[in-house]
C-alpha cells in the first residue's frame, strides 16, 4: 500500500490513525497548495481531487478519510480505533458522523469561502458570503458538544477513537487558520 499525503487536517487524521495502530507504509507527497491534487496524475487516483488517497496492493485506490481508516482497521484490527464490537463501532461511527457533519464541514467551508478564498475560488465552488455564518454554526455545535462531554474523557467515553482524531485535527487546523 501507499498513502498519497499532503498538508491539511484530512491527511493528518489518516497519519494519526496509522500512528495509533502502528501502521507504516510508503508515502508520496502531493503538493495541495500548488494544486497538484487537481492535475491529471492525481485525478486518475482520485477523480474528486481530494486528499489523502490510499493505493491498495492490487493497484486500486481509496479516498475519503473514513473509508481509508475503516479499511486499515479491517486489515489490522488491533488496537481498535473504531471499535472491537458492533456496539463500539456503531458508537464511533455515530460520533464521527456528528463531528464531521456538524463541525468539520462548517470549519472547512468557512475557511475555503473566507480566509482561503483566493486560493480555492478557482478550484471549488465557493460562497464567500457564507463564511462567517458557517464559522458561527461550528462554534454553536462545539458548544453543544461540550455539553455532551460531561463525565467523558473521549467522545466514545473512556476510549480514544477515530472520532477524537477527526475532531482534534480539525479544531487544531481551525485554530491555526482562524
Amino acid at each position: 500500500m501507499k498513502l498519497y499525503d499532503s498538508v491539511g487536517p484530512n491527511p493528518r487524521i489518516v497519519r494519526m490513525f496509522m500512528a495509533e495502530k502502528g501502521i507504516e507504509m510508503p508515502k508520496q507527497w502531493v503538493d495541495l497548495r500548488a494544486g497538484e491534487n487537481r492535475e491529471p496524475p492525481h485525478l486518475l487516483r482520485n477523480p474528486h481531487g481530494q486528499m489523502p488517497t490510499l493505493e491498495l496492493d492490487d493497484g486500486s485506490y481509496l479516498s475519503e478519510i473514513i473509508a481509508i481508516c475503516e479499511y486499515l482497521e479491517e486489515k489490522q484490527p488491533k488496537p481498535a480505533m473504531i471499535g472491537s464490537t458492533a456496539e463500539e463501532r456503531a458508537e464511533c461511527r455515530m460520533w464521527t458522523r456528528r463531528v464531521d457533519l456538524n463541525i468539520c464541514e462548517h470549519i472547512a467551508n468557512g475557511y475555503w469561502f473566507g480566509v482561503a478564498l483566493e486560493r480555492f475560488q478557482t478550484r471549488i465552488t465557493c460562497v464567500p458570503e457564507a463564511s462567517e455564518g458557517l464559522k458561527k454554526i461550528a462554534v454553536n455545535r462545539l458548544e453543544w458538544l461540550n455539553g455532551q462531554m460531561a463525565g467523558k474523557d473521549y467522545l466514545c467515553g473512556a476510549r480514544f477513537s477515530l472520532a477524537d482524531m477527526l475532531l482534534y485535527c480539525w479544531l487544531d487546523f481551525g485554530a491555526t487558520v482562524g
